[in-house]
């Protein structure tokens, strides 16, 4: 194991190369079984949007709650306020109500308004979707005068932090990046092999330096200056998400009793090569190496800077694992 440990290592210090292109695709998982069908049906209503984009502003706004409701009060899985929902919302599912806490007419409507914005900065120069998402924004006005996305940062952050989940929703097509950051993620996770588990573990000086699953992978990868959520299911879309056959070194491995949702996730762990990871497993064992390939493994994620940082951080509470 050890020699599997140092040539991994060496693997990961070495890695370069370029990624693969857009898809409209959903990533295995990424969605919520309940909603995927609406997601791919609607994130395809109008070329400046997709299935993966849709996704990730619905991810954003509410984590794929559908009875979330902002201080501001934005309602529903797509975060419409009132006046908004009144104007634009519509009856998707055709029972004869336009319903903002109804996913089949909520996310739909999102899709319609996206589409709507679009069509309102359509002649403005630049990326069609980049005007859209700043349109949504900022207002189509503060588009079309500016000739594209306006210099306000709020409304430059938006648009970039969109276009970074837009990555973890899709299903790649070609090759995915490497990380650069994954020798030094791998490093720290080897000097805390043998370290005992943790419920809530967060390595601090009062729990005796000691992890549990997620608090692990985060701790790894804040060494290197990538910061992570807390939990294991949101850690799943801080990136792309490598199939099986092209994990390297360093990507988070994620495992769950329900394959067809992301939000279900219960544990992950750092991928070593071989087959293995490091990880914090239960109560009563320590930081160690464990196989990946169980019935439970639900997918991995290639961790980036930019997927990690735009990560809502105003999601609520879940029971993920760590």
């Amino acid at each position: 194991m050890a020699l599997l440990l140092v040539g991994t290592y060496s693997a990961a210090a070495g890695l370069a190369g370029a990624g693969g292109g857009g898809a409209v695709a959903l990533a295995k998982g990424a969605v919520p079984a309940r909603y995927q069908s609406l997601v791919q049906k609607w994130g395809n209503l109008c070329p400046a949007i997709n299935p993966a984009l849709l996704a990730a502003q619905l991810y954003q706004e509410s984590g794929w709650n559908p009875r979330a409701q902002s201080h501001a009060a934005a309602q529903g899985i797509a975060q419409f306020i009132p006046g908004t929902w009144a104007t634009h919302g519509i009856d998707a599912n055709g029972d004869g109500k336009r319903d903002v806490w109804d996913p089949a007419d909520a996310i739909p409507s999102a899709a319609s308004y996206d589409c709507e914005l679009a069509g309102y900065v359509k002649k403005v120069p630049g990326d069609p979707t980049n005007n859209m998402l700043a349109a949504y924004n900022a207002g189509a006005y503060a588009v079309i005068k500016y000739g594209g996305v306006p210099p306000y940062k709020e409304t430059q952050n938006y648009v970039k932090i969109i276009r970074s989940l837009e990555k973890s929703f899709a299903r790649p097509v070609g090759r995915v990046e490497p990380s650069r950051q994954a020798a030094g993620a791998i490093y720290f996770a080897q000097k805390k092999l043998g370290t005992p588990y943790l419920w809530g573990g967060n390595g601090t000086p009062e729990q005796q330096g000691r992890f549990d699953c997620s608090g692990l992978t985060q701790a790894a990868y804040r060494t290197v200056g990538i910061e992570l959520p807390r939990v294991a299911n949101d850690q799943y879309n801080a990136g792309p998400h490598p199939s099986r056959d092209e994990l390297l070194p360093g990507d988070l491995v994620f495992f769950s009793d329900d394959l067809t949702d992301s939000r279900a996730i219960r544990h992950v762990g750092l991928y070593v090569g071989g087959g293995y990871m490091i990880n914090a497993p239960f109560t009563g064992a320590v930081i160690r190496f464990d196989k990946i390939d169980t019935p439970d493994y639900f997918g991995a994620t290639r961790v980036t800077k930019d997927g990690a940082a735009a990560l809502p951080t105003n999601l609520p509470p879940d029971s993920s694992e760590g």
